[in-house]
């Protein structure tokens, strides 16, 4: 054999390391900027994935996942009831931008049941024994116990929606500003001069109705205005309606309501109209969420947006935050409300 022919030593593999060192930043932040997680700067994850591309580092991802603990795998804990609901929920528009920022990712999805009694033990013991990194709950009226069910959890947990408790040392989640939310609708029903405005509120173990009904119960005490008995249901359309005839029953001279979901919304909608009231010659109604519903109704209903995808995307990135950093604290994003007007008012 020739001197040329002869093999020459293996090359050896660009590291993680390399790629930090060329790019002037930590190993855990090269990591971070690796992996898409959003809390490395701009010009830092640029600085990496240029180091990476001019190196030619090439992660794998089964060494990667062992070597971090992690599946690449979360958890989307969902009931029955929210499968069955899900063409007209408001599940429906945070679980798609949830998915889109689980692709985006190139993470796995896994859905887990929850429900029964016996689900949430199940559930509890899947979660701490970390079959996957992280799960997301998407709170609605039917699942308000899952936040004492799955406090402490092994894996990190983030609420869309406010838990009730809402412990700043235990629960991380993303939600909108609710009580700002309902002052916006209160306040635009003040404004139109309606003087006796009562409320359809959600369920009072859930946050996002506390939230609420405290914003319609702050503006109606500034203007001077009485403060009517609240009446409550369970976020679904026959809640709305059978709600709205208790409120009719008591509030004979109503002339303005704020409703806490555009779904209870178009049931009191339809109590209305049957009563003979003329919305919104007769009373008016304001809504929460701006969604489909909002617009399709009759009249067209003014109703505050919630940024519903834009919420879902935003609660896997905060799961993804909190698994990269293990030792962090809860995180708590409240993203801006904003009122959509329409005819109702």
């Amino acid at each position: 054999m020739s001197r040329d022919a002869r093999p020459g030593p293996a090359r050896r593999a660009v590291t993680l390391e390399d790629v930090a060192t060329a790019a002037g930043v930590s190993r855990a932040t090269a990591s971070r900027a690796i992996n898409g997680i959003p809390t490395v700067g701009a010009a830092a994850a640029a600085a990496v994935r240029a180091a990476a591309a001019e190196l030619g580092y090439r992660p794998n991802p089964a060494a990667r996942s062992l070597a971090r603990g992690r599946h690449d795998s979360i958890a989307l804990v969902i009931t029955e009831r929210d499968l069955a609901e899900l063409p007209n929920s408001f599940f429906a528009q945070p679980l798609r931008g949830a998915t889109t920022a689980v692709a985006r990712h190139s993470l796995q999805l896994v859905l887990l049941l929850a429900g029964q009694e016996d689900d949430e033990a199940t559930l509890r013991r899947f979660l701490d024994g970390r079959h996957v990194d992280g799960a997301m709950v998407i709170l609605e009226a039917h699942s308000t116990n899952l936040p004492k069910a799955l406090g402490n959890a092994h894996v990190p947990v983030v609420y869309l929606g406010r838990p009730v408790d809402s412990d700043a040392h235990l629960h991380s989640y993303v939600d909108v500003d609710n009580y700002g939310g309902a002052r916006l609708a209160t306040a635009e029903l003040v404004a139109a001069g309606r003087r006796t405005v009562g409320t359809i509120a959600g369920p009072p173990d859930m946050g996002v109705a506390v939230d609420r009904l405290a914003g319609w119960r702050d503006v109606l005490t500034e203007h001077g205005l009485r403060v009517p008995q609240p009446v409550y249901a369970d976020f679904s359309a026959d809640g709305g309606a059978n709600a709205m005839a208790r409120l009719l029953a008591a509030e004979p001279l109503l002339d303005g309501v704020f409703v806490a979901s555009d779904l209870m919304a178009t049931g009191a909608l339809k109590v209305l109209t049957a009563s003979g009231r003329r919305v919104p010659a007769d009373l008016s109604v304001v809504g929460y969420d701006d969604s489909i519903l909002a617009s399709t109704a009759t009249p067209p209903l003014t109703s505050v947006r919630q940024p519903l995808e834009e919420m879902g995307q935003l609660m896997v990135e905060v799961l993804l935050e909190l698994i990269a950093d293990p030792d962090a604290g809860p995180v708590q994003r409240v993203l801006p409300s904003q009122i959509t007007r329409r005819e109702s008012v």
